[in-house]
C-alpha cells in the first residue's frame, strides 16, 4: 500500500481501503492516523487501544467487528461506522472476491448447508418482498465484489470463455473446453467465465489444469465424469471436483463470475476467484467489459447470444474504446440453430469491429483466431 499523505484530500483510490488487519496494522505502524481510510470487514475487537489512540476523523468502517467503546469513540471523532448485520449468510461489505473453498463450506453436510445455497435460499426470501433494506444490503454486496473484481484484476490481460451450462462432463465437447482453457492460460492469459456450470467449469477446469502435465487433465476428466451434471445432486457433483483438486492441489488460477439470480446453477470448483453477484445485469455488464483480451463463444442457449451481442454493442460504438476480439466457435451452431453470426457480421460491416470478428469450426482453432484478431 502506498497511501497519500493524511494532510491531501481523500481521492477515493483503492490506495486508502484496509481490507486484512495486517493491512490495518500496516496503516497504523507507517502513518499513524486512520484519518481517511475505508476499513472494509476487518475484526478490530482486539485493536481497541489503537482505535482509542489514533485520529479516526472522516474514517469509514463497512461491517468491522469493534468494541461498543471504540465504535463510540470513532463516532464521536467524525468516523462513519456502519456495524455488521447480523444474521446473514454473506458479508455485504466484504473486501475480496469469493473462494470456492468459501462458498462451499459444510459440503460434507450437503449442498443444502453451503453459505452458497443459504445465500440463494435468502435472496429468494426477500427478492421480491419490496424490502429497501434487502435491496440495499444486495446492492452493497454487488458493489463490494466489483470493487475487489477490479482489484484482483488490475494490469491483467482477461479472455472471456462464454459458453451454456448445459454441457455435460464426460463429453468430447466439455473436454474441448477444458483444452481451450488450458492453452490460454498456458499463453499468459487471464481466464473469465460465468463461473456456473457446463462448458463454464470446463475451461475453468483448463487453466487449473495450465501448471499440470497431459496426464492431469486426462484424469480430472475421469474423475467428473461419475458425476456428470449437477442435477439430481449437486453435492456430488460439487464433491467430484473437489476430489479434482485434492488430488491436484496448487492448480492454475482463473476468475469465475456467477450470479444468484441463476441460484439452481452452482458456481464451480475450478475458479480460483469467485466474483459472485445477486444482479445478473451487473454480472454481464461487468464480466464483459474485463474481458480486456478479448471473447471466446462456445455453444450455448439464450445466455450466450444475450453475452455475444452484450459485448457486441460497446465494440460497435466503440464506447470502451478499440473494439476487443469475439471469436464464435462452431458454424453449425452460430448460422442455423442460433443465427446469431449472420447478424454480428452485418452490424459489424465498415465499422471498426469489423476486423475484430472470427468464426471458426472447431474449439481447437479458437485460440489462433484470437491471436490473429489481436487478443
Amino acid at each position: 500500500m502506498h497511501p497519500t499523505t493524511p494532510a491531501q484530500p481523500f481521492d477515493g483510490s483503492h490506495d486508502r481501503e484496509i481490507e486484512s488487519l495486517a493491512e490495518f496494522d500496516e496503516v497504523v505502524r507507517d502513518h499513524g492516523t486512520l484519518s481517511h481510510f475505508r476499513v472494509q470487514s476487518v475484526d478490530l475487537t482486539d485493536r481497541t487501544d489503537v482505535l482509542l489512540a489514533l485520529d479516526t476523523s472522516a474514517a469509514v468502517f463497512l461491517g468491522c467487528p469493534m468494541t461498543p467503546e471504540a465504535a463510540a469513540k470513532s463516532r464521536a471523532s467524525g468516523a462513519l461506522v456502519f456495524p455488521p448485520v447480523p444474521g446473514l449468510s454473506f458479508d455485504p461489505y466484504r473486501g475480496f472476491v469469493y473462494s470456492p473453498e468459501e462458498l462451499f463450506a459444510s459440503l460434507d453436510e450437503g449442498y443444502e448447508a453451503t453459505p452458497d445455497a443459504r445465500t440463494y435460499a435468502w435472496f429468494q426470501r426477500t427478492r421480491t418482498d419490496g424490502d429497501i433494506f434487502g435491496s440495499m444490503l444486495r446492492s452493497l454486496h454487488d458493489d463490494a465484489v466489483s470493487d475487489a473484481l477490479d482489484e484482483l484484476l488490475a494490469g491483467q490481460d482477461v479472455v472471456g470463455v462464454m459458453g451454456g451450462h448445459a454441457m455435460a462432463r464426460g463429453t468430447r465437447e466439455y473436454a474441448g473446453a477444458a483444452r481451450l482453457g488450458r492453452e490460454l492460460a498456458r499463453a499468459g492469459l487471464t481466464v473469465a467465465t460465468g463461473g456456473g456450470p457446463g462448458a463454464m467449469e470446463a475451461a475453468n477446469l483448463g487453466a487449473y489444469a495450465a501448471p499440470f502435465d497431459d496426464g492431469m487433465l486426462v484424469g480430472a476428466l475421469d474423475i467428473l465424469a461419475k458425476a456428470p451434471r449437477f442435477t439430481p445432486s449437486v453435492t456430488d457433483w460439487a464433491k467430484a471436483a473437489f476430489e479434482v483438486r485434492a488430488g491436484w492441489p496448487g492448480g492454475g488460477p482463473s476468475v469465475g463470475i456467477p450470479t444468484w439470480f441463476y441460484g439452481h446453477e452452482p458456481p464451480n470448483a475450478f475458479a480460483a476467484h469467485l466474483a459472485k453477484y445477486f444482479s445478473n445485469a451487473t454480472r454481464e455488464d461487468g464480466l464483459l467489459a474485463r474481458c480486456t483480451a478479448g471473447v471466446v463463444f462456445l455453444p450455448g442457449a439464450a445466455g450466450t447470444v444475450q453475452e455475444i451481442f452484450d459485448n457486441a454493442t460497446p465494440n460497435y460504438y466503440g464506447s470502451r474504446g478499440e473494439p476487443t476480439p469475439m471469436v464464435l466457435v462452431d458454424r453449425e451452431h452460430w448460422t442455423r440453430r442460433l443465427p446469431a453470426w449472420p447478424l454480428l457480421r452485418s452490424l459489424a460491416r465498415e465499422r471498426a469491429m469489423e476486423s475484430r470478428i472470427a468464426l471458426v469450426d472447431r474449439i481447437e482453432e479458437a485460440p489462433e483466431a484470437l491471436k490473429r484478431l489481436g487478443g
